[in-house]
């Protein structure tokens, strides 16, 4: 998922920057190339995750364009926020991967 929206963010900011665009438009894409290079290999993803979804939801908002596929980034930067970067990335090795793991309910002998 990390590669995969980091690889969109690196072609759609890129292909962009080439058409020459407006200066809000050009910086929209220049932090979403940044955010895409971090991602690529799992550098800091829950914070770039949540950049990443409130970057596209005020492009929704304000810069016109495909916005279902800004929807899709942007969802898949809030799961990434949510989720963390896996156990194949920068993050995992030098902060340790980290799981989440459900507590098991434990039953009163008086029910």
């Amino acid at each position: 998922m990390r590669l995969v929206l980091g690889a969109s963010l690196l072609l759609r900011a890129n292909s962009t920057l080439w058409s020459d665009p407006l200066i809000n438009t050009t910086l929209t894409s220049l932090f979403l190339s940044a955010f895409g290079l971090l991602l690529i290999p799992g550098l800091w993803t829950p914070i770039v995750g949540a950049l990443v979804a409130l970057l596209e939801s005020w492009q929704i908002m304000t810069i016109g364009g495909d916005r279902w596929v800004t929807v899709l980034l942007g969802t898949i930067g809030c799961a990434l926020a949510m989720l963390g970067p896996g156990l194949w990335s920068v993050d995992a090795r030098l902060f340790g991967w980290k799981r989440v793991e459900p507590s098991r309910r434990k039953i009163s002998a008086n029910s």
